[in-house]
């Protein structure tokens, strides 16, 4: 079995990320050391299905203990968090445990909160099985409950112990959400490895089939970039936030249409293209760029545009609350070059309006 390791580089935290093929029936070779016999997995109703009993056999011997949150955005909030700490309290969890997602970003998310506060602070397992949360979002330690006001407002950086990154799950992924996934690594290839875009042009097809050789290492090298950028910034003081490319714009998309209208990766595909414009605009970027990001992004079947009814003053009203706003000035991830990004705050309203105004109206 062929597998391959990064290793996020955070001194006495540095951990692992493995990728290969059926991981999850070998997951207690990955895990890491326990301190004790329980395990509290987190879940949803639909990857139980796929892949609990897979996990069930390999963690024989412990006391695991299972709980199904219900799928989707919407459901990454308090009132999911609170019956998640109901349940780790009445199975009486304590100090020693280990809580171990298996699931997509939002499962991944709402565990790794869990985790990072429950008892002040327990070991926490990632087993992402969406492409989104294998290349992005299981990968960094950042945990988080979405508030009315905005996504992943109420969070914490907390790091897994480890990330099991098993890529054959990925058969049953449905289109849609193997496409949003997508997204993340085109995003990867945009803010720090030219190599890797071209790559993506020269294998479209290979991609979306799930050649095995191809994904692992667009997989690998995207975990290999977002390793690096969490090695040198953690808790996002500075050159992290390039890993925001697109989605102040992506997250304001979310906002406004309401958690599951698009999926993260969707909102984000257009967030990107709507950052390159809106760099054009401001005479960053040269007028390449743009049809370049645009056409491998239609080739793998993502959006480009925003979805009918959302207008420009909703999504400005949107990015008013975003994480990434500093001292009342939104500040952007915009492209310079494809691999190049940089961080604007200085900028001309004007541009950010008319570009808002083109993504929401008829197609030129």
């Amino acid at each position: 079995m062929t597998m391959d390791t990064v290793f996020v580089e955070l001194g006495a935290r540095r951990y692992p990320i493995y990728i290969g093929q059926n991981l999850i029936e070998n997951a207690l070779n990955y895990l890491g050391p326990l301190d004790g016999q329980q395990i509290a997995v987190v879940t949803n109703p639909t990857v139980n299905k796929l892949y609990g009993e897979r996990l069930r056999s390999a963690l024989d011997g412990f006391a695991v203990d299972w709980f199904e949150m219900e799928d989707g955005e919407a459901h990454k909030n308090f009132q999911t968090y609170s019956q998640l700490m109901d349940f780790l309290m009445a199975a009486r969890h304590n100090r020693t445990t280990c809580v171990l997602a298996l699931g997509g970003g939002v499962v991944g998310d709402m565990a790794g909160f869990a985790a990072a506060t429950f008892q002040r602070g327990v070991k926490f397992v990632q087993i992402p099985t969406t492409l989104l949360a294998q290349v992005d979002s299981s990968v960094g330690g950042k945990t988080a409950v979405n508030h009315p006001a905005g996504k992943n407002m109420i969070g914490a950086f907390y790091q897994p112990q480890s990330v099991l990154i098993s890529t054959d799950v990925l058969q049953t992924l449905p289109a849609r959400e193997y496409a949003a996934g997508l997204a993340e690594v085109v995003k990867y290839g945009m803010i720090e490895d030219p190599k890797l875009f071209d790559y993506m042009v020269e294998h479209v097809d290979a991609i979306k089939n799930q050649n095995a050789d191809v994904l692992r290492h667009v997989i690998q090298r995207s975990c290999e970039i977002k390793a690096a950028v969490v090695a040198a910034d953690e808790r996002e003081g500075g050159v992290r936030a390039i890993l925001n490319f697109g989605h102040t714009f992506g997250h304001a998309i979310e906002n406004v249409t309401g958690y599951g209208t698009l999926l993260h990766g969707e909102a984000v595909a257009v967030g990107m293209l709507m950052a390159t414009r809106f760099s054009q605009r401001l005479g960053r970027a040269p007028q390449n760029v743009f049809p370049k990001l645009r056409e491998l992004l239609e080739a793998f079947g993502l959006p480009t545009r925003l979805p009918s009814g959302v207008t420009s003053a909703e999504l400005l009203d949107a990015m008013g609350m975003d994480k990434k706003t500093v001292d009342g000035q939104i500040r952007f991830v915009l492209g310079r070059e494809i691999g190049q990004v940089d961080l604007v705050s200085d900028y001309a309203f004007d541009a950010l309006a008319s570009t808002l105004d083109e993504f929401a109206g008829p197609t030129s």
